[in-house]
């Protein structure tokens, strides 16, 4: 069988091509928004600068979560970039819109799986996670990375057919033992997913339902594991995105009569209804 390597070939003069400045344009355009509006939220419940602009709420009680504008700006974006041709600087100014519009949008994540506001509260984790997912494989890709990437590459058919079906074994197998983003990462860069397989599977996963005894030895082991790598991990996410948790200063509760309209829902039990921006 003939052996197969994996290599990537970073151009001579990186971000010359169009495509690939658009596409980093609009990572960092994702990045910098989700930090500035992130930033923004923990100021907004913050008693140190009661100066800053609060949340957008209009007359009758609707508030306006930025996830809102978030979406216009990458439907925007998205319109305009098919009805329009494809020439600098246009290309990359709309990819700054659609990676400002997607910033916005997927720091409020959680709202959109939850339908209620849920951005201080644990389950609002969920929007941190798509930010980390997000920007890894958007990496991935503008530095030249794609799934089952194989070109230029001189093996006979059967031999990528196995390459191509391990590597996916590979990630599947991650991904049932709790480890989501190794195996993600493994399809852009093979065998990376390999690690995840020979690691503790995660204790809630299906893997470890399925294969640990629940009294046995390796259960414990990979509890006490995850137990502290959710510690490390948790800290990292509160120093970048906050801790959950109710803000400093919340509104009253609203009562029954006061509950928004349209659809939306009441904000009286919120723990966000007071930082949004």
């Amino acid at each position: 069988m003939a052996a197969i390597s994996f290599h990537l070939d970073l151009p001579a003069h990186f971000l010359d091509l169009q495509e690939q400045r658009a596409g980093f344009v609009l990572l960092m355009a994702f990045l910098i928004s989700f930090l500035f509006i992130r930033t923004s939220a923990r100021l907004m419940r913050s008693p140190r600068v009661p100066w800053w602009p609060g949340s957008v709420t209009t007359s009758s009680g609707v508030h306006l979560h930025h996830l809102v504008w978030g979406t216009v700006l990458v439907l925007l974006a998205g319109f305009v970039s098919f009805v329009t041709p494809d020439v600098s600087p246009w290309h990359e100014i709309l990819a700054a819109v659609f990676g400002v519009g997607a910033g916005l949008t997927l720091d409020e994540f959680a709202l959109l799986i939850h339908l209620r506001d849920v951005y201080w509260a644990e389950e609002g984790r969920a929007s941190f996670d798509a930010v980390i997912v997000a920007a890894i494989l958007g990496g991935l890709i503008v530095v030249g990375f794609a799934p089952f990437d194989l070109k230029n590459n001189g093996s006979s058919v059967g031999t990528l057919a196995v390459v191509v079906g391990t590597d996916l074994l590979l990630s599947v197998l991650a991904i049932l033992k709790g480890r989501h983003l190794l195996g993600l990462v493994g399809l852009f860069v093979p065998f990376v997913s390999i690690v995840g397989v020979m690691r503790l599977a995660a204790p809630r996963s299906p893997w470890a339902r399925r294969m640990y005894d629940p009294h046995g030895r390796k259960l414990a082991r990979s509890q006490a594991r995850w137990t502290r790598i959710a510690e490390r991990r948790r800290r990292i996410a509160d120093a970048i995105a906050g801790a959950p948790g109710s803000p400093v200063a919340t509104e009253p509760q609203l009562g029954a009569e006061q509950t928004v309209d349209a659809g939306i829902g009441s904000l009286g039990s919120d723990p966000g209804s007071a930082r949004d921006a």
